[in-house]
């Protein structure tokens, strides 16, 4: 759902792809924030299967480690905060 009349479709879209990510991301975040301050170990464990994340995209669009980069910004700014 758009608050923008005036967004096209692919647009809403879009913005519906995006609040829903920033939405899951902040969830996530919390969550395994909360987790990890009972599980110390987590963190670590998270960190050690990132050589198993890819990218699901197909041709010149696939980066995998752009991927794990992001994961490790996530990561990182999680033991900032725990």
């Amino acid at each position: 759902m758009s608050n923008a009349p005036s967004e096209s479709p692919p647009d809403a879209l879009l913005a519906d792809a995006r609040r829903r990510e920033l939405a899951i991301e902040h969830l996530l975040f919390g969550t395994i924030r909360f987790v990890a301050q009972q599980h110390p170990g987590l963190l670590g464990e998270l960190e050690g299967s990132l050589d198993h994340l890819w990218d699901k995209a197909e041709g010149d669009d696939r980066d995998d480690e752009a991927v794990r980069e992001v994961a490790r910004r996530f990561l990182r700014s999680l033991r900032s905060k725990t």
